[in-house]
């Protein structure tokens, strides 16, 4: 006697699990141009990496005589691979069956994720398309079951949160994405959509009988309005680039919070100097110049990941490599507001920073700052009590900060780029001060100048006159800054700097504690 009739059933469930929700749905699925949620876990996974978790979670069907004819499987694939070497967990909705609204065992296994990820302390990845819960109940049968979680039940996100201060988390929008997918998908310390998904607290129909909006899933929730609403991270192509942004993201990244991120080697020398530094940042204060440029220059060669670009604008926000460690990146983009600080800049800010510590990134500030964004529609947006906020997200910080003044830093927004301990390096184009002088001479002077014979005259005077003082020599003389330097000399001087915070990195592992903020 043996159980080979038994093992042979275990295997007739995996094979028809595989199945997804059948032939006819799959075909549906590739014709719009998608990929199956197994499909995709092998595009982003090492080649025969994946070991799934659960297959023989689902729903049986059986002839009268007992034999298995059919299996129903959760509708939530999830399991362990490798990305580039590196263990994660990963899982995602089968939008095949029930366009990946949950079913029972597939809401099981995806309320499981973060805590396989919690428990093997592994970076997690989440691809998602589906929508939430359904009026009919995840067994599709309205109230077939007692309604609501027992009052003892560990609230779901309580998990969903805890996997944050833990283990890095990347997800996906690779389809339409609704309700409890969607809140997990921003649940995250990356996000990434394609170009053709959709991210929605609720659909058109939803919204249309609540509100009269007519609106598409794309006029809601498309990638034009969530890259600018902060809601995502990044915007990709299409879905196989959208799985590489993932594996991009997890290179950077260490396992999870008692370790740091690996060092990779770089062939990229450490005295590389760019002659192009030292005209980069124009005499004329007035005229914009390219900070991605000097970024470029300044870190490991190709190294630089840019996250939500298109949010908050004026403040570029990316993780990076310098001689092969991995950083966090801060700079302005004067194209945007001359790179003052607006609401969403400060938002983006507090987050990033966040994620740096969290995860032990030393951060590096490349600085523009003319101030707070100012004016009705800045005071509307909040932006000071943003601002406050993400000051004091930059003081809380752990990890190491060089910042390196390349141009200007005025007003309170100047704090937000300087954190406790710091290096600080200067350009000889820096200029520093409570206001720009042409600001601060129309204010305090404004009489004097309105009564002088020459109002022009008096007030070009007035600003040259305080200009001088908003030069770097002064500062460097009283030992203001580290270092003022050659701009050429800014990758040697940040390489060194690192080198030096190595003992201080090694000895502050383990989550990342906060108090409340503004």
């Amino acid at each position: 006697m043996t159980w080979e009739k038994e093992a042979g059933e275990v295997r007739r469930r995996r094979e028809l699990a595989k199945q997804q929700g059948g032939e006819e749905a799959v075909k549906r699925h590739h014709e719009k141009g998608r990929l199956t949620v197994r499909e995709r876990i092998a595009a982003l996974a090492d080649d025969g990496s994946f070991r799934e978790m659960g297959e023989s979670a689902g729903v049986p069907q059986f002839d009268e005589a007992g034999n298995l004819i059919g299996f129903e499987p959760a509708n939530y694939v999830l399991g362990f691979a490798t990305v580039n070497g590196r263990r994660i967990a990963i899982g995602g909705e089968d939008f095949t069956m029930k366009g990946g609204s949950p079913n029972p065992a597939g809401l099981r296994k995806s309320v499981y994720a973060e805590e396989l990820a919690l428990t093997y302390k592994v970076p997690l990845v989440r691809l998602h398309e589906g929508g939430g819960g359904s009026v009919a109940g995840s067994g599709g049968k309205g109230n077939a079951r007692p309604l609501g979680e027992p009052v003892f039940a560990t609230p779901r996100f309580r998990s969903i949160t805890q996997v944050l201060g833990e283990v890095p988390v990347a997800t996906a929008a690779l389809g339409a994405v609704a309700g409890m997918p969607a809140a997990r998908l921003v649940a995250s310390h990356f996000s990434v959509m394609a170009e053709d998904a959709q991210v929605l607290i609720a659909g058109p129909k939803v919204v249309a009988r609540a509100l009269n909006e007519e609106l598409t899933k794309e006029e809601l929730g498309g990638a034009e309005v969530h890259s600018r609403s902060g809601v995502i991270d990044n915007v990709a192509a299409n879905e196989e680039e959208a799985l590489k942004e993932i594996a991009r993201f997890l290179s950077y990244m260490p396992d999870n919070v008692w370790q740091l991120p690996p060092r990779i080697a770089t062939d990229d020398p450490r005295d590389r100097a760019d002659e192009a530094l030292l005209s980069i940042v124009p005499k004329d204060s007035r005229k914009p110049f390219n900070m991605r440029k000097i970024l470029k220059a300044a870190l490991d060669r190709d190294s630089f990941f840019e996250m939500t670009k298109r949010f908050g604008p004026s403040l570029i926000t990316g993780l990076a490599r310098l001689n092969g460690v991995s950083v966090g990146v801060i700079a302005n983009d004067c194209h945007f507001y001359a790179g003052a600080m607006t609401a969403q800049a400060a938002q983006k800010l507090r987050r990033f920073v966040d994620m740096c510590n969290t995860f032990h990134l030393p951060i590096l500030s490349f600085v523009d700052e003319p101030g707070f964004m100012i004016g009705s529609a800045s005071e509307k947006a909040a932006t000071i009590r943003h601002g406050t906020a993400a000051i004091a997200a930059v003081m809380q910080s752990r990890v190491p900060w060089a910042s390196v003044i390349v141009h200007k830093v005025f007003g309170v927004a100047g704090a937000a780029h300087f954190g406790p301990d710091g290096y600080v390096l200067s350009w000889p184009s820096a200029a520093t001060g409570a206001l720009p002088v042409e600001g601060g001479v129309a204010v305090a002077f404004a009489r004097q100048i309105a009564e002088a014979p020459d109002p022009d005259a008096l007030r070009a005077e007035l600003e040259a006159k305080l200009a001088a003082g908003q030069s770097p020599f002064p500062r460097a003389e009283g030992f203001s800054v580290h270092e003022l330097i050659d701009p050429r000399e800014t990758r040697a001087r940040l390489c060194d700097w690192l080198d030096w915070t190595e003992p201080r990195r090694a000895v502050a592992l383990g989550p990342y504690m906060t108090t409340m903020r503004p």
